[in-house]
């Protein structure tokens, strides 16, 4: 009897720290920050024009809207898009650089803050060194083979 009375009492405990687990990953994208401006770009990838997008693993700049400093896209896969804003999500506003403010550069496979030396991750856009635990700015893509749509 005194078994069963053991048993209710760990089974309980595994279900309160599961839950707890549970509640902590939820949490997760928290951190994320709000993109700064509507963002509504369709364009072309296979064009010569974003000849740099050709290819899987390819990048390039887009322009966009203030208060975005622009886009950064790349071609995660064949069919496979990222698109992240060029606003730090850590510190947006610092300026540095004789009074240039912060924005992001690609440096494969990274991308950098030009002012706080954050590094993220291009795949996925994740922190992977320096003071930000903010990831990038992500936009939404849509790709049907011939179009990419990068929307807020």
């Amino acid at each position: 009897m005194m078994i069963r009375h053991k048993n209710r009492h760990l089974t309980f405990i595994y279900i309160v720290l599961g839950l707890i687990l549970l509640h902590i990953g939820c949490k997760k994208g928290e951190d994320e920050v709000e993109p700064p401006t509507y963002i509504n770009i369709t364009i072309n990838p296979n064009s010569t024009e974003y000849q740099e997008l050709n290819t899987v693993g390819g990048w390039t700049y887009l322009p966009a809207t203030t208060p975005s400093r622009g886009i950064i896209v790349y071609r995660l896969s064949q069919d496979n898009f990222m698109a992240y804003d060029r606003m730090p999500p850590y510190e947006p506003d610092q300026c540095c650089n004789n009074g240039v403010c912060t924005y992001l550069i690609v440096d494969m496979p990274f991308v950098e803050d030009t002012c706080t030396s954050s590094i993220y991750q291009i795949l996925d856009g994740a922190p992977f060194s320096g003071p930000s635990s903010t990831p990038l700015i992500r936009y939404t893509t849509y790709y049907d083979g011939i179009s990419l749509q990068i929307i807020s």
